[in-house]
């Protein structure tokens, strides 16, 4: 068969080449760049056919030996999965991905908490191809969303704070929940009484709400939760209470402030 044939039945079908004997560089040009997975098939490829081969499939970086930072990086812009298949990605190579997608990060040998930072604050759930986070690492991958606690082996306890302050449901993701720890969590956001209130001595729990409010370091939407609450009410037959009177008698001069302004919204 003369080489003009070969080339267009390479042209129709490029994995052919892997059974043409001794194909010349046009051949193997003319099946690179029509499936670059060929590549696999090529013995003694140039940079030029392994490139071609990338452009044409970035996968085809699994079957080359020893790729430049230029095929590496061609790679990974293409996409961040192919970082599989490179040996040892440099933190580079591994931001490159991450700004793809944050779990390129479980890629990345040692990664430094910065590198780790940026994976998380791309997608927070990346935080599970992390091996033992830092508590920077942890509460800035809660800050993106507290469901990302759930994905944390040993939460620091101010990740779970930080969690829990932005959403009281994040308490379902806390191991070995003690009384001690369930009440320092209600006076970190008083909604967590929606899924500790029959657990806990009514009693306690107003001392911790007590304290909460009786700060003038309190936070606005500690007092607008606490206000807004149903799980607090007079006509709540788990507990019931006055909340108006409670602030009144209890309650900071910003706390009684707020609360005002909440009672005068809810009507």
């Amino acid at each position: 068969m003369n080489n003009d044939r070969t080339i267009e039945i390479i042209k129709r079908n490029p994995i052919i080449i892997k059974t043409v004997k001794n194909p010349t560089d046009e051949m193997k040009r003319v099946a690179i760049e029509r499936n670059g997975m060929v590549i696999q098939y090529i013995k003694d490829a140039t940079e030029e056919m392994k490139l071609a081969a990338l452009n044409n499939n970035a996968n085809a970086i699994e079957y080359i030996e020893e790729p430049t930072e230029e095929m590496k990086r061609l790679a990974v812009e293409k996409g961040w999965t192919n970082l599989k298949y490179i040996k040892n990605p440099s933190e580079e190579l591994i931001l490159l991905g991450i700004k793809q997608k944050g779990w390129a990060i479980q890629y990345a040998v040692n990664p430094s908490e910065e590198l780790q930072i940026s994976a998380v604050n791309k997608d927070y759930d990346a935080i599970k191809h992390i091996k033992n986070p830092s508590e920077a690492v942890q509460v800035a991958a809660i800050e993106k969303s507290y469901d990302a606690l759930r994905y944390i082996n040993a939460p620091t306890l101010e990740a779970e704070m930080k969690a829990v302050r932005i959403n009281e449901a994040a308490i379902k993701f806390i191991q070995g929940l003690d009384e001690e720890k369930k009440l320092r969590l209600l006076k970190n956001n008083v909604l967590v009484i929606k899924y500790v209130g029959k657990e806990i001595s009514k009693e306690k729990i107003e001392e911790v709400i007590r304290a909460a409010v009786s700060s003038e370091e309190v936070e606005e939407k500690y007092v607008r939760d606490f206000m807004r609450c149903s799980s607090i009410s007079e006509s709540n037959e788990n507990f019931s209470m006055d909340k108006v009177m409670f602030i009144y008698k209890y309650g900071s001069h910003k706390a009684k402030k707020i609360a005002v302004d909440e009672k005068l919204r809810i009507r």
